[in-house]
């Protein structure tokens, strides 16, 4: 009798909006080039809303279709993987083959990329719950701050009648003082939530009892297992109660604090380990970088660790198997697997077949030339002039970043990678870096400067060092 597959959340409007040329539109928001290894990312991922409108019976027979990407460092394919998990906000894992160790030597063993990979989707599904109750949360935490609030003013109310029914006769208490008594409460609590909503008392101090590190059994809390969470979490959550200090705070630090802690309560956390066991099978993303490291000489002999044990180590894991995890079984048949490796001294082909045939779809990246590299200066949104631009004027500094300012630094960083190690974009990081270094530092006493980076200010900070083979290898 064949199993029936777990249900699948369906998609939201969004995501069935995904069209693979829409997916590779998005990435080109980000990522210049290397066209192919987008257009079979965008393919992958929207095949994973075909497999979803697939019958029950069709639908466990489809599988990934992994992919293999080649070329040097620097050229996009993290960013490339990365963005595409962020699309669709898939759990992501980034690993290099190279941590891992095969079976029966110390190290880590390649199921740690599941459990590694579900750890990530727990802490990603944890945060969206926490973002959603936030609002609730924080009527909630308002409401145990009023209360808290007029509690410690009644007792110092209390107190001060004490002491006048010490100097005085006693007078009897009855139904009437009682409800008396009730109504000021409640016309006190009233007032105190009006005095809340309208921030009148941010800066008053009140009186809160907390635990010695409220972050610390929260985080525990985070990655308890499903069985000890059912009876753990209502445990932490008494044992937060019986490890109480005292602290004085400010009643904005008294909201942000009651805040976080009704927002843990608001939580079931046996509906987030289930929900991302679901997402990390269904929508997992893994890169698994310098795969080409595994390959070693076939003449090699000795007793050191087999890079061809870690390629077979990682061969059931890719074609799709059961993991034991904390939080109970994960299927990995239908994660995506993303491969990567330059090649540069090897071939896919010396790969172990069995895995070749795992990543059926290759693609191969090219290496950036000079107008790349100036395009990723100028066109990316989270481009790097982009970025400093910014930064600086929090600084109260303006920077204005010329074309041939921006040209020069492309073609400083084209050459450089052209005489020695190939690192793609990366250089342009080292460059800028460089060619920013004074204003940064001195940017404070700066304020309110307008300072203009062209293609003389580029060269007279970089030029020398660029032009000298032993500076540039070890600064830029």
């Amino acid at each position: 009798m064949s199993e029936t597959p777990a249900p699948i959340a369906p998609l939201s409007p969004r995501e069935r909006e995904l069209t693979p040329r829409r997916i590779v539109a998005e990435l080109d928001r980000f990522i210049i080039g290397q066209d192919e290894a987008k257009r079979a990312a965008a393919i992958a991922l929207r095949n994973r809303w075909r497999r979803q409108q697939l019958d029950e019976a069709m639908r466990p027979e489809v599988t990934p279709k992994n992919i293999l990407m080649i070329g040097p460092t620097g050229v996009g394919k993290t960013e490339i993987a990365r963005r595409l998990a962020k699309i669709v906000d898939a759990p992501f894992l980034k690993v290099e083959a190279t941590k891992f160790t095969e079976v029966g030597y110390v190290g880590r063993d390649v199921e740690a990329i599941v459990r590694d990979l579900l750890d990530g989707a727990i802490n990603m599904l944890h945060d969206e719950r926490l973002e959603a109750v936030q609002d609730e949360a924080a009527v909630a935490a308002t409401q145990r701050l009023a209360d808290i609030l007029v509690e410690q003013r009644t007792r110092s109310a209390g107190r001060a009648v004490a002491r006048e029914k010490e100097a005085a006769p006693s007078t009897e208490d009855t139904p009437r003082k009682r409800a008396a008594a009730t109504r000021r409460h409640q016309a006190q609590r009233r007032r105190m939530l009006e005095l809340l909503s309208g921030n009148a008392l941010e800066d008053e101090t009140v009186e809160l009892e907390l635990t010695d590190d409220l972050d610390f059994y929260v985080s525990q809390a985070e990655f308890t297992s499903p069985e000890e969470a059912r009876e753990g979490f209502g445990e932490l959550l008494d044992g937060l109660l019986s490890r109480r200090r005292s602290r004085r705070v400010s009643v904005r630090e008294a909201r942000r604090i009651l805040t976080q802690q009704e927002a843990y309560r608001m939580i079931d956390f046996d509906t987030v380990i289930e929900a991302a066991v679901r997402r990390t099978e269904e929508a997992g993303i893994v890169f698994i970088d310098e795969i080409d490291k595994t390959i070693t000489n076939s003449d090699a002999v000795g007793s050191e660790v087999s890079g061809e044990g870690v390629q077979r180590d990682l061969l059931p894991i890719v074609e799709g198997s059961v993991v034991v995890t904390r939080y109970g079984p994960v299927r990995t048949d239908h994660i995506l697997f993303v491969a990567a490796g330059a090649f540069s001294d090897t071939r896919p082909s010396d790969l172990i077949p069995e895995l070749q045939g795992r990543f059926p779809i290759r693609v191969e990246l090219a290496s950036l030339d000079e107008e790349d590299l100036y395009a990723i200066l100028t066109q990316p949104e989270n481009a790097l002039t982009k970025q400093y631009r910014q930064l600086l004027a929090t600084e109260g500094v303006a920077v204005e970043f010329t074309e041939d300012g921006m040209r020069e630094m492309a073609r400083l960083a084209w050459e450089i990678n052209e005489r020695g190690e190939d690192i793609g974009a990366r250089r342009l990081h080292t460059i800028v870096e460089r060619v920013l270094e004074e204003i940064s530092f001195e940017a404070p006493e700066r304020a309110g400067e307008q300072i203009t980076i062209d293609g003389d200010y580029v060269r007279g900070r970089v030029e020398d060092v660029a032009a000298d083979d032993e500076l540039s290898n070890f600064i830029l």
